[in-house]
C-alpha cells in the first residue's frame, strides 16, 4: 500500500480541534513573528507579535500565547513554524522542550 503526503496532513489537520489555538511564526535570523488564529483561521490578536532569538524572546511569546489562550478559553496549542534553515531551531528545541507540538 503506497503512502500518499496528502494523507499525513489530513491526519494533522483532523487533530485540530474548535478548543485549539493555532500559532503561525515566520522565523528570521534576528526577529520572529508570530499571529494566533483559531481552528478556523480567523486572527485571535489584535496585532502580531515580533520577538527575539533569545530566551527572553522565546519567555514573551510563551506570555503572549497564554493571555490569548485565557481570553478566548482554548486548551490546546499548535505551533507551525517555517522551516527557514537553522534559524528556527533553537526556538523549536525550546518549545517543545516546554511540552508544546510544533510542526
Amino acid at each position: 500500500m503506497k503512502f500518499k503526503q496528502s494523507d499525513g496532513q489530513n491526519q494533522r489537520i483532523e487533530r485540530i480541534s474548535t478548543s485549539h489555538l493555532v500559532v503561525g511564526i515566520d522565523i528570521a535570523k534576528e526577529t520572529h513573528v508570530a499571529q494566533a488564529t483559531n481552528f478556523h483561521g480567523i486572527v485571535l490578536s489584535k496585532r502580531h507579535l515580533t520577538f527575539s532569538n533569545t530566551i527572553e524572546g522565546f519567555e514573551k511569546l510563551e506570555r503572549w500565547i497564554d493571555v490569548i489562550r485565557q481570553k478566548h478559553r482554548l486548551k490546546g496549542l499548535i505551533i507551525g513554524m517555517e522551516p527557514t534553515g537553522h534559524y528556527g531551531y533553537n526556538l523549536a528545541n525550546w518549545l517543545t522542550g516546554k511540552g508544546n507540538s510544533v510542526v
